[in-house]
Protein backbone atom coordinates (compact mmCIF):
# COMPACT_ATOMS: atom_id res chain seq x y z
CA UNK A 1 0.00 0.00 0.00
CA UNK A 2 2.63 2.07 0.75
CA UNK A 3 4.28 2.06 -2.99
CA UNK A 4 0.35 3.12 -3.72
CA UNK A 5 0.04 6.03 -1.71
CA UNK A 6 3.70 7.06 -3.06
CA UNK A 7 2.47 7.28 -6.25
CA UNK A 8 -0.59 9.03 -5.90
CA UNK A 9 1.39 11.44 -3.75
CA UNK A 10 3.00 11.95 -7.03
CA UNK A 11 0.21 11.64 -9.07
CA UNK A 12 -1.17 14.94 -7.12
CA UNK A 13 1.73 16.64 -7.75
CA UNK A 14 2.13 16.59 -11.92
CA UNK A 15 -1.57 17.81 -11.62
CA UNK A 16 -0.38 20.49 -9.27
CA UNK A 17 2.14 21.58 -11.33
CA UNK A 18 0.05 21.34 -14.24
CA UNK A 19 1.06 18.34 -16.56
CA UNK A 20 -1.61 15.95 -16.02
CA UNK A 21 -5.30 16.36 -14.95
CA UNK A 22 -6.31 13.89 -12.55
CA UNK A 23 -9.93 12.66 -11.78
CA UNK A 24 -11.57 10.35 -9.38
CA UNK A 25 -14.09 8.01 -10.76
CA UNK A 26 -16.85 5.63 -9.45
CA UNK A 27 -20.43 4.85 -9.71
CA UNK A 28 -23.45 5.64 -7.45
CA UNK A 29 -27.09 4.03 -7.37
CA UNK A 30 -29.82 6.16 -6.48
CA UNK A 31 -33.11 4.51 -5.74
CA UNK A 32 -36.65 5.95 -4.02
CA UNK A 33 -35.80 3.91 -1.34
CA UNK A 34 -34.32 6.70 1.22
CA UNK A 35 -30.54 6.60 2.55
CA UNK A 36 -31.32 7.12 6.23
CA UNK A 37 -28.44 6.51 7.66
CA UNK A 38 -29.71 7.33 11.72
CA UNK A 39 -32.71 9.82 12.66
CA UNK A 40 -34.42 11.35 15.58
CA UNK A 41 -37.74 12.56 16.78
CA UNK A 42 -39.30 14.03 19.37
CA UNK A 43 -41.14 11.71 21.91
CA UNK A 44 -44.62 11.39 20.71
CA UNK A 45 -43.78 12.98 16.97
CA UNK A 46 -43.66 10.57 13.79
CA UNK A 47 -41.17 11.12 11.14
CA UNK A 48 -42.76 8.51 8.17
CA UNK A 49 -41.02 7.81 4.88
CA UNK A 50 -42.66 5.83 2.35
CA UNK A 51 -39.66 3.42 0.80
CA UNK A 52 -40.33 2.63 -2.90
CA UNK A 53 -38.67 -0.29 -4.76
CA UNK A 54 -37.95 -0.12 -8.55
CA UNK A 55 -36.28 2.43 -10.38
CA UNK A 56 -32.30 3.01 -10.24
CA UNK A 57 -30.68 5.71 -11.47
CA UNK A 58 -26.76 4.86 -11.58
CA UNK A 59 -24.36 7.80 -12.41
CA UNK A 60 -20.72 6.76 -13.52
CA UNK A 61 -19.46 10.03 -12.24
CA UNK A 62 -15.26 11.81 -12.46
CA UNK A 63 -14.54 14.49 -10.43
CA UNK A 64 -10.87 16.71 -10.88
CA UNK A 65 -9.15 18.08 -8.20
CA UNK A 66 -10.85 21.51 -8.80
CA UNK A 67 -14.53 20.05 -8.61
CA UNK A 68 -15.19 20.02 -12.26
CA UNK A 69 -17.60 17.03 -12.36
CA UNK A 70 -18.45 14.82 -15.23
CA UNK A 71 -21.34 12.56 -15.36
CA UNK A 72 -22.94 9.48 -17.31
CA UNK A 73 -26.33 8.42 -16.18
CA UNK A 74 -28.06 5.31 -16.79
CA UNK A 75 -31.61 4.08 -15.13
CA UNK A 76 -30.01 0.51 -16.75
CA UNK A 77 -27.55 -1.52 -14.62
CA UNK A 78 -24.75 -0.34 -15.06
CA UNK A 79 -22.35 -2.88 -16.82
CA UNK A 80 -18.31 -3.07 -17.63
CA UNK A 81 -19.91 -2.13 -21.34
CA UNK A 82 -21.43 0.87 -20.10
CA UNK A 83 -18.33 2.17 -18.10
CA UNK A 84 -16.34 1.41 -21.54
CA UNK A 85 -18.52 3.99 -23.69
CA UNK A 86 -18.33 6.50 -20.47
CA UNK A 87 -14.89 6.49 -20.83
CA UNK A 88 -14.45 6.08 -24.72
CA UNK A 89 -16.73 9.42 -24.40
CA UNK A 90 -14.45 11.23 -22.00
CA UNK A 91 -11.16 10.12 -23.61
CA UNK A 92 -12.62 11.83 -27.07
CA UNK A 93 -12.88 15.05 -24.51
CA UNK A 94 -9.61 15.55 -22.57
CA UNK A 95 -6.82 18.00 -23.73
CA UNK A 96 -3.98 16.92 -22.01
CA UNK A 97 -2.63 13.43 -20.41
CA UNK A 98 -5.57 12.61 -17.50
CA UNK A 99 -5.39 9.96 -15.00
CA UNK A 100 -8.27 8.14 -13.48
CA UNK A 101 -7.90 7.33 -9.98
CA UNK A 102 -10.59 3.98 -9.68
CA UNK A 103 -11.39 1.30 -7.12
CA UNK A 104 -11.28 -2.48 -7.34
CA UNK A 105 -14.41 -3.08 -8.26
CA UNK A 106 -14.65 -5.82 -10.37
CA UNK A 107 -16.58 -3.82 -13.01
CA UNK A 108 -13.53 -1.47 -12.97
CA UNK A 109 -11.26 -4.77 -13.84
CA UNK A 110 -13.58 -6.74 -15.90
CA UNK A 111 -11.98 -8.41 -18.69
CA UNK A 112 -13.07 -5.99 -21.55
CA UNK A 113 -12.24 -2.75 -19.64
CA UNK A 114 -8.97 -3.73 -19.19
CA UNK A 115 -8.34 -4.81 -22.92
CA UNK A 116 -9.55 -0.91 -23.62
CA UNK A 117 -6.69 0.05 -21.08
CA UNK A 118 -4.01 0.52 -24.37
CA UNK A 119 -6.43 2.31 -26.37
CA UNK A 120 -7.16 4.54 -24.23
CA UNK A 121 -3.67 5.05 -23.32
CA UNK A 122 -3.17 5.94 -27.02
CA UNK A 123 -5.25 8.97 -26.03
CA UNK A 124 -3.80 10.03 -23.12
CA UNK A 125 -6.00 8.54 -20.49
CA UNK A 126 -4.30 6.04 -17.82
CA UNK A 127 -6.29 3.71 -15.64
CA UNK A 128 -4.88 4.28 -11.92
CA UNK A 129 -6.12 1.84 -9.25
CA UNK A 130 -6.45 2.72 -5.50
CA UNK A 131 -4.98 0.34 -3.14
CA UNK A 132 -7.58 -2.52 -2.16
CA UNK A 133 -10.17 -1.30 0.37
CA UNK A 134 -9.42 2.41 0.81
CA UNK A 135 -12.79 4.70 -0.43
CA UNK A 136 -11.22 7.44 1.85
CA UNK A 137 -8.84 7.82 -1.01
CA UNK A 138 -11.21 8.64 -3.28
CA UNK A 139 -12.79 11.82 -3.35
CA UNK A 140 -16.24 11.00 -5.36
CA UNK A 141 -16.92 9.33 -2.41
CA UNK A 142 -17.67 12.24 -0.92
CA UNK A 143 -19.78 14.11 -3.05
CA UNK A 144 -21.88 10.49 -3.26
CA UNK A 145 -22.23 10.92 0.21
CA UNK A 146 -23.14 14.49 0.78
CA UNK A 147 -25.91 13.70 -2.47
CA UNK A 148 -27.67 10.68 -0.78
CA UNK A 149 -27.13 11.93 3.01
CA UNK A 150 -27.41 15.95 3.18
CA UNK A 151 -28.51 17.13 -0.82
CA UNK A 152 -31.15 15.10 -1.88
CA UNK A 153 -34.45 16.06 0.75
CA UNK A 154 -37.17 14.61 1.98
CA UNK A 155 -39.74 16.38 -0.45
CA UNK A 156 -37.69 14.70 -3.17
CA UNK A 157 -39.01 11.21 -2.84
CA UNK A 158 -42.30 12.14 -3.79
CA UNK A 159 -42.26 10.49 -7.56
CA UNK A 160 -39.33 9.19 -9.66
CA UNK A 161 -39.51 12.46 -11.76
CA UNK A 162 -39.21 14.51 -8.60
CA UNK A 163 -36.45 12.65 -7.43
CA UNK A 164 -34.57 12.51 -10.71
CA UNK A 165 -34.90 16.37 -11.21
CA UNK A 166 -33.25 16.32 -7.59
CA UNK A 167 -30.63 14.44 -8.03
CA UNK A 168 -29.74 15.62 -11.67
CA UNK A 169 -30.29 19.08 -10.61
CA UNK A 170 -27.71 18.40 -7.81
CA UNK A 171 -25.36 17.12 -10.02
CA UNK A 172 -25.57 19.91 -12.89
CA UNK A 173 -25.20 22.77 -9.63
CA UNK A 174 -22.01 20.59 -7.82
CA UNK A 175 -19.75 23.19 -7.67
CA UNK A 176 -22.35 26.66 -6.96
CA UNK A 177 -22.34 28.04 -3.31
CA UNK A 178 -25.49 25.85 -2.39
CA UNK A 179 -23.53 22.01 -3.47
CA UNK A 180 -20.25 22.60 -3.04
CA UNK A 181 -17.57 20.82 -1.25
CA UNK A 182 -13.90 22.49 -0.35
CA UNK A 183 -11.50 19.45 -0.53
CA UNK A 184 -8.29 20.17 1.84
CA UNK A 185 -4.98 18.78 0.53
CA UNK A 186 -5.12 15.01 0.59
CA UNK A 187 -3.23 13.69 3.68
CA UNK A 188 -1.12 11.47 1.35
CA UNK A 189 0.61 14.58 0.00
CA UNK A 190 2.31 15.46 3.30
CA UNK A 191 2.88 11.44 4.28
CA UNK A 192 6.22 10.67 2.22
CA UNK A 193 8.76 13.07 1.62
Amino acid sequence: MGQKIAHMKALWMLQEEGFIDLYFGDEAGFQLVPNIPYGWQAKGEYVRMLPRKGKNLSIFGLLSCDNHLVCYPTEQTTTAAFIIESLDHFASKITKPTVLVLDNAPIHKAKAFMQKRAEWEAKDLFIFFLPKYCPHLNRIETLWRKIKYEWIKPKDYKSWRTFTNAVKNILASFGSDQYNIRFSEPYYVSLIS
